[in-house]
């Protein structure tokens, strides 16, 4: 590999990425050096050779053997006269991932793994112990009883944290395994490319290959055939040679939009494992963990108390807003030298905290409940008793009591004139019946994402 070489590969990346990705991320980028397997790449900042590393490396790495097959992985450094430089390895003070034991034969790297996300670092508590238990057991390594494994749930529960775990762990108990973790997006795009380059036989070779699959975001390939046709033949060529696949998606199986039916019934044929959203002790339990590791940065750091227990309360649909919204508190709260109080944290978080007051309203619910049901909402709402009536009807006004801040008489005002013990009563049947029928349960927790979106 050579900088003239280098000159005619970006050319070609140029044709890949785009003129916009390919000024702001591979333009910047020099090649340095090659030796040992390693390719390395001056870049003039940590940030833009983090990012690359993350989006683009495995491009990289496909092109440039295809002029230098000798190597093997890439590194990206910044050059010891700009603003000191760093240690080639390192990159924004984390080690860069080394694939090693983590890289499928035939070459192909696994995606970029979060040193952060490990099952040491993940807070386990009621929603989210199955999804860790499971996560755990496929760890191990050993032949297990389900396959596939298949996480799914919303933005910020710990599917992609619970599948680089998972990766990270495999490589210490297994490192005899070929372990290949990426996206659904970079499958999609290694398949596009290997029939662009008419190496198909390469492609599947190598992902027939592997002994441990893991696909992050499924339902990115859903409305593209081809991609789903490769992926469900690669699906099944690991499963009848007993190789584990675990698969993460935004939604059951079943749920995917213009997904195929064989490949959602391939999908549900393992353990299929709901992330449930955050509970309030769950949210607490991950701030608190956070402070912890906050204060190697912040060794002075001072949170006054019931500050951590008004964020659990006050930012609960997404883990990762929770988390940036300490990390923001503490850098703050260092640079003006003050204790964190609830007067910091309102005026520090004004905007986040505004931004997850989102107002569900009575006729927002009624709405979805209706449609959800498949009825009328003049149906639900008016006098009729029928049980496929009735039942929708106490759903509504369940989730009013859950959802909303209005009494029950103001409740009962909105599902036609009804008194606030009819409302009562619908609220502590639907209480009772989610224990009972996992229907109502599915159907509750479902009209929840959907109202909280």
């Amino acid at each position: 590999m050579t900088k003239e070489k280098w000159g005619q590969l970006r050319q070609r990346l140029l044709n890949t990425v785009g003129q916009n990705n390919y000024k702001h991320w591979i333009e910047p980028i020099e090649f340095s050096s090659s030796e040992d397997g390693v390719a390395t790449f001056d870049v003039p900042t940590s940030f833009l050779g983090n990012y690359v590393s993350q989006n683009f490396a495995d491009l990289i790495l496909h092109e440039v053997r295809a002029e230098d097959p000798s190597v093997r992985r890439l590194r990206f450094a910044v050059p010891a006269h700009v603003n000191g430089g760093m240690k080639p390895a390192e990159l924004n003070g984390h080690a860069v991932p080394q694939p090693a034991p983590r890289v499928a034969r035939n070459s192909l790297s696994t995606a970029p793994l979060d040193a952060r996300f490990t099952f040491d670092n993940f807070i386990v508590g009621k929603p989210n112990e199955l999804a860790h238990a499971a996560a755990k057991r496929v760890a191990e390594g050993g032949p297990v009883t389900f396959n596939p494994l298949f996480l799914y749930g919303g933005v910020g529960l710990g599917k992609t944290h619970l599948m680089h775990a998972i990766a990270h762990e495999l490589g210490v108990r297994r490192p005899d395994l070929n372990v290949l973790y990426l996206s659904a997006e970079q499958f999609m795009y290694r398949f596009v490319q290997a029939l662009r380059d008419r190496k198909m036989m390469d492609f599947k070779e190598i992902f027939r290959s592997v002994d441990v699959l893991m696909v992050d975001d499924v339902q990115f390939i859903a409305g593209k055939d081809s991609t789903q046709e490769e992926f469900f033949h690669t699906f099944n060529a690991l499963v009848d040679q007993n190789k584990q696949i675990i698969i993460s998606g935004d939604r059951a199986p079943g749920e995917i939009k213009d997904m195929e039916e064989r490949v959602k019934s391939r999908l549900q044929c393992g353990l299929v494992v709901d992330l449930h959203p955050t509970d309030y002790e769950l949210r607490l339990g991950i701030l608190q963990s956070k402070v912890e590791q906050q204060r190697q940065n912040y060794p002075g750091l001072v949170i006054q108390d019931g500050v951590l227990e008004f964020l659990s309360h006050r930012i609960s649909t997404n883990v990762r807003v929770l988390e940036g919204a300490l990390t923001r508190l503490c850098a703050f709260a260092s640079l003006v030298g003050r204790d964190i109080s609830m007067e910091l944290t309102q005026d520090c978080l004004s905007d986040v905290l505004r931004a997850s007051e989102r107002k569900i309203t009575v006729e927002e619910i009624q709405r979805k409940v209706s449609d959800h049901y498949n009825i009328r909402l003049s149906d639900m709402i008016g006098p009729k008793r029928l049980r496929s009536y009735a039942r929708p009807r106490q759903v509504a006004m369940y989730l009013c009591k859950k959802m909303t801040s209005r009494s029950l008489p103001e409740i009962g005002r909105r599902f036609g004139g009804r008194d606030h013990t009819t409302v009562m009563h619908g609220v502590k049947r639907i209480e009772e019946l989610k224990v009972q029928d996992g229907q109502i349960a599915e159907d509750l927790e479902l009209l929840r994402r959907a109202l909280e979106e």
